[in-house]
């Protein structure tokens, strides 16, 4: 609680601590007085030696002369206390500069009477007049003695609580003086109730004798009254230090309060009496300077005049005689140099006759240990009691209670007979100290325990209206609406609380924006006072705030009105500077303002005003909406395009719409069903097409086109830079761990921050919006991905020639010139396109069409989720016109069209993805083995001697394309390109048994061979149960594993065969079913036979096609274009199967050579 501290305070504090370390920590060696040097510290008041004396003798030997020290510290109190700085001394004031305001313009007044009227009606509050007067007389003389400060123990700071309206003290006494007053009744009480009270050398003495009792008999002992005096002793020492009063003053007020309670004859005692008391046995010499003896005597003479002087019992002779003693008192010539010691009992005793005559006065109302001075000097009472009861707060912690409250709490109850406090009186007064202490440490629990106290005034009674009528006597008077209100004390406490608490509610955003616990707590305090309503001209009323009371919801909501317009003309008159500070539109700034006074609203304040009040809520969410509407129609009026302002200043208005409109409906929805009181709203709900929910559907109107045209315009930029992205690709994988190319990296950053973009406008989008943001996102992917398509090339380009079709025959005959092979070259387009298509970059192809299927449902999902953050407010403002049914079911029609926009979007780019995966699944495995293996393995395989060209030479080449394939692919697409792989080497293996031009010739025994590297082929690709299913393996083999079988079928048979196959070409009823390559088919045949080592299928083909037997021809392999009939049918089977026009055509010349064939044959018997 540092900064509740005043400066001042704070110095006396840190001097203190200073002055108590340098005594113990040993650095002070002597301690010298007049006397000589002394090892007791017990005389020494440390409150008035100057610690930058000690300071000094620390730095010269540690010695202290003691009287020196006390010099040096009155020298100093004479200025201002005061710190160096570079700008000079800067000096501590008691009051706040900043709250003076600016010095008067009027002369000063040429005299000041001493009994002017304290303009405070409050004991904490000190009139400035007086005290000036006061510290005019205490600058006469140099002080050396041991006294209390005389700076109030607490600061009077801008606490803002009303004051009572107790009667003035018009004699002037301070702050200062009530304090040691109030000690002193505290002593003089105990002292008749019977606990004993030692002074500082009475309890050495006391000590002392015990010690030397006990060395005689320890059995003497007493130990309870031992231990009950040192708890005493204690407590009141803890009293003392609370109450900043020296060891020297106490002492010297304690020995003489017990010499003048041991001449007293009777327990009962007043104030005057202790005056008088004191009076008698304290001399000037009993202080160590004047000027404290003059502070001392004028308190005490003040009192006598404030109680006897001004006492309107007083007849006049004897207002006379007291005013006559009262000034030779006072005169410090006369009093303390002129009187002789017996004169000056006889103004004492003159005084005491009359003090004693008015102590006879019987009470006014016959309460028990009632006394005249009760209601005669109440004023004076309540703030000496007040005093005492802020004793029990630490000085250093002003938040807190010590530890001995309770206990300080049961000695100051020693008071009440004397002070006329009542049980109720004390609750009253306990709570008003709480109160105010609250005020000015801001401390919480402080006010609970006071608003307990005040609770206990309500509900303690009283005693046979005796204390009722003597608290209705106990009368303040203060000013309320121009004319004079009066009222008794618990009703001032209560009422000046309850301004209090109305002056806070006007504005509790402002004085509860620290520490908004204490706003239930201010609210349970408002409720236990009641809170003001005026009512006639004559009357001031409190009422109590009831839960279920149309004047209480009233109230609340004046409060919540003003506090909320309040908040508002604080936030608009800050914005411009705080936007040219931080560079944003007033607006912007504006918007997130009321949106936090909104959202402390609903926090902090809402959860407390619901139990009285629950539409408050209501009320400032309708206001802070009307608020900002006003101020932002002007700027919807202007924008046209998505400018800075616009972007800065049309999402948190359009955030703080929405955010109200749910506070609103929340508050209404709890009122609707929980609050009687929903006729009180009926003002705002007229209102409401005017003030309420207007901006946001205009918001709505001006964002719509302007949205629109933004996505629109991102259309082309993001087509430019994918077009750019992919153009500059050259397919090679990011990273080990990220096998996709860094093209999609890019494009779909570039589509995400777009998507981003959008979203973080933070505006009201409809699904027209979302509609564009995914034609846009479709038509970027689609671009990109027919782009990698088009890179393509036809597979047809990838198989070789088509080679000639011969008969084998054996012989001896060496032809000298052969035939060659007849080629086609490739263009040069799709050679090129063929040189930069290879399988490691295919593989990174498919890796990235991968990855786009993978994000592309990343990307769906955060749209997904954008989309459901903004279109439940969406929903919102299309339904706050329409009625519900309409609404309902205007929103499960949005939703499923919602539904069917994402699935057609996403699902047809999943599509494409998939689609192009399979035309370059397809298109590796055509490449790998027809021509990147095509050197090594079709043009080697069984050429001419299946014996010495073994598959299993090749295997090797093919163990090293899969290792590098599975390393460069992603793994959820490994088993689609190994499969590709498979089934081109497959259609591989049956371009060499049909197509594989004059040089192989296979025999019955070479068949065995070929099927055994079937196996091996087949075994490959299964890899021991760890690559492809072996039901899938043998599935794709048994087109080859059926074309073997023909091989091991006579020629005669073969024969048989293709005749009927050429029937039924004719009739239509060819097994290859609309294209599809087969074993029983006519051309595979034929093939069959043209490369059966038989001399009977080679009469055949020669006696009727004339084929040339296969020695003609040289096919020793030297261009990679080669091309063959059967690879069409191989490229249909690969694919879906089915044959080309071009294939068709071409089929249908070869079937017309075979029917006439079959024909021919019927007619001829073959041997």
């Amino acid at each position: 609680m540092e900064h509740h501290l005043s400066l001042l305070q704070r110095y006396r504090r840190d001097r203190r601590q200073l002055i108590e370390f340098l005594v113990s920590s040993g650095l002070i060696i002597e301690f010298r007085t007049p006397s000589g040097s002394t090892a007791s510290l017990s005389n020494i008041d440390f409150d008035t030696l100057s610690a930058d004396y000690l300071l000094q003798c620390v730095k010269s030997g540690g010695v202290v002369d003691v009287s020196e020290a006390s010099n040096k510290y009155f020298d100093e109190s004479v200025y201002p206390v005061s710190i160096p700085s570079q700008f000079g001394d800067s000096y501590f004031l008691i009051s706040d500069p900043a709250s003076a305001g600016s010095p008067p313009q009027r002369l000063p007044p040429i005299k000041v009477q001493r009994n002017t009227n304290s303009a405070s009606s409050s004991s904490r509050k000190q009139d400035p007049t007086n005290a000036e007067n006061v510290g005019s007389s205490r600058r006469d003389c140099r002080v050396n003695y041991k006294s209390t400060p005389t700076t109030p123990v607490r600061p009077v700071g801008p606490s803002g609580i009303p004051p009572l309206g107790l009667p003035s003290l018009r004699t002037g006494l301070s702050d200062d003086n009530l304090r040691e007053s109030a000690y002193e009744l505290l002593l003089a009480s105990m002292m008749f109730s019977g606990i004993e009270v030692y002074s500082v050398e009475d309890r050495k003495k006391e000590k002392s004798s015990k010690f030397l009792s006990g060395l005689k008999s320890r059995r003497d002992k007493l130990h309870l009254q031992s231990q009950s005096s040192e708890r005493n002793s204690k407590l009141i020492d803890t009293v003392r230090v609370q109450m900043q009063i020296s060891e020297a003053m106490d002492a010297c007020i304690r020995r003489n309060l017990v010499h003048w309670a041991a001449r007293r004859t009777s327990g009962q005692f007043d104030l005057p009496q202790i005056s008088l008391g004191l009076l008698i046995g304290i001399f000037k010499s009993d202080f160590h300077n004047e000027k404290s003896y003059m502070q001392w005597k004028s308190r005490q003479t003040n009192i006598l005049e404030e109680l006897l002087y001004f006492s309107a019992d007083v007849s006049t002779s004897e207002h006379l005689t007291i005013g006559s003693c009262l000034e030779k008192i006072r005169t410090t010539k006369e009093w303390d140099v002129k009187m002789s010691a017996s004169e000056r009992v006889e103004v004492l005793s003159s005084i005491r006759q009359v003090a004693l005559q008015i102590s006879s006065l019987l009470g006014q109302f016959g309460i028990q240990s009632e006394t005249y001075y009760w209601t005669a000097s109440y004023h004076l009472n309540v703030r000496l009691y007040e005093k005492l009861l802020f004793s029990m707060f630490d000085i250093l912690e002003e938040c807190q209670l010590i530890e001995e409250a309770d206990a300080i709490q049961e000695l100051i109850k020693l008071t009440w007979s004397t002070l006329g406090i009542t049980q109720k009186m004390h609750y009253a007064i306990y709570g008003w100290v709480l109160f105010q202490q609250f005020v000015e440490t801001d401390e919480g629990m402080l006010l609970e325990y006071a608003v307990r106290e005040l609770q206990k005034v309500q509900s303690s009674e009283e005693d046979d209206g005796r204390e009722g009528q003597y608290m209705d006597s106990l009368i303040c008077s203060r000013q309320y609406g121009g004319r004079e209100v009066k009222l008794n004390m618990v009703q001032a406490i209560f009422l000046s609380i309850s301004i209090w608490c109305d002056s806070k509610l006007q504005d509790y955003h402002q004085h509860f924006n620290q520490k908004p616990s204490n706003f239930k707590r201010m609210m349970t305090l408002a409720s236990t006072v009641g809170v003001l309503t005026s009512g006639d001209n004559t009357d001031i009323k409190l009422i109590k705030l009831s839960t279920l009371n149309d004047n209480t919801a009233r109230k609340i909501k004046r409060y919540v009105r003003r506090s909320t317009e309040a908040a508002y003309r604080r936030a608009a008159n800050t914005i411009d500077l705080e936007s040219k500070v931080e560079g944003m539109h007033p607006l912007a700034l504006l918007a997130k303002e009321l949106r936090l006074i909104a959202e402390r609203e609903f926090s902090v304040f809402w959860p407390v005003l619901r139990h009285w009040c629950s539409e408050s809520l209501m009320v400032s969410a309708m206001l802070l909406h009307q608020f900002y509407g006003e101020r932002l129609k002007p700027f919807l009026k202007e924008v046209s395009c998505l400018s800075e302002d616009a972007r800065s200043v049309l999402p948190v208005a359009d955030m703080l719409d929405h955010y109200l409109t749910q506070l609103h409906t929340s508050a209404f929805q709890e009122n609707g069903s929980h609050h009687p009181f929903n006729q009180n709203l009926d003002h705002y709900q007229d209102n409401k097409s005017e003030n309420h929910f207007f901006f946001s559907v205009q918001i709505g109107e001006v964002c719509r086109p302007i949205i629109l045209d933004w996505v629109i315009a991102q259309h082309s930029h993001i087509l430019e830079w994918t077009g750019r992205a992919f153009d500059l690709e050259d397919w090679e994988p990011l990273s080990f761990q990220q096998r996709q190319a860094a093209s999609i990296i890019e494009v779909f950053r570039i589509v995400e921050e777009t998507v981003d973009q959008l979203f973080g406008l933070k505006l009201p989008l409809d699904i027209t919006h979302l509609q564009a943001l995914l034609s846009v996102i479709f038509h970027s992917l689609d671009s990109y991905l027919q782009r990698v398509l088009n890179q393509l090339v036809e597979k047809s380009h990838l198989y070789p020639s088509t080679p000639p079709l011969t008969r084998y025959e054996e012989t001896v005959i060496l032809i000298v010139k052969k035939k060659l092979l007849e080629f086609s070259l490739l263009d040069d387009s799709v050679s090129m396109k063929l040189n930069e298509l290879t399988t490691p970059k295919l593989c990174i192809r498919l890796n990235t069409l991968q990855y786009i299927q993978k994000q592309i449902s990343v990307l769906e999902d955060g749209i997904k989720r954008f989309w459901a953050l903004v279109g439940p407010s969406n929903v919102q403002a299309h339904a706050k016109e329409e009625p519900q049914e309409t609404s309902d079911r205007d929103f499960l029609t949005c939703s499923e069209a919602l539904d069917e926009l994402f699935v057609t979007t996403f699902n047809c780019i999943r599509d494409i993805a998939s689609d192009s995966i399979s035309k370059i699944c397809d298109f590796i495995g055509a490449r790998i083995v027809f021509w990147d293996l095509r050197d090594s393995f079709l043009s080697h395989l069984y050429r001419g001697s299946v014996e010495r060209a073994r598959l299993d030479i090749f295997l090797p080449q093919f163990d090293t394309v899969l290792d590098r394939i599975c390393g460069l692919i992603d793994d959820s697409l490994r088993d689609l390109v190994v499969l590709s792989v498979c089934r081109a080497s497959l259609d591989g293996y049956i371009w060499v048994l049909l197509d594989g031009g004059p040089s192989r010739a296979f025999s019955s025994s070479d068949i065995v061979m070929m099927e055994e590297d079937l196996n091996i082929l087949k075994e490959l690709f299964i890899a021991n149960g760890e690559g492809l299913p072996r039901s899938l393996v043998e599935r794709e083999a048994k087109l080859a594993e059926e074309i073997l079988s023909l091989f091991h079928l006579q020629s005669e048979t073969v024969i048989q065969m293709l005749m009927s196959a050429s029937e039924n070409i004719s009739m239509k009823l060819d097994p290859r079913k609309h294209g599809h390559l087969h074993s029983e088919g006519a051309n595979t045949l034929m093939r069959v036979l043209c490369h059966k080592k038989d001399r009977e299928a080679s009469k055949f083909l020669k006696r009727q096609y004339q084929l040339p037997i296969s020695s003609e021809y040289d096919d020793t392999p030297s261009d990679p274009t080669l091309r063959s009939p059967i690879t069409f049918d191989l490229l249909k089977r690969s694919t879906s199967m089915h044959w080309t026009k071009n294939s068709q055509s071409s089929f249908k010349s070869m079937s017309r050579k075979l029917q006439k064939a079959a024909s021919e044959i019927r007619n001829v018997t073959w041997l």
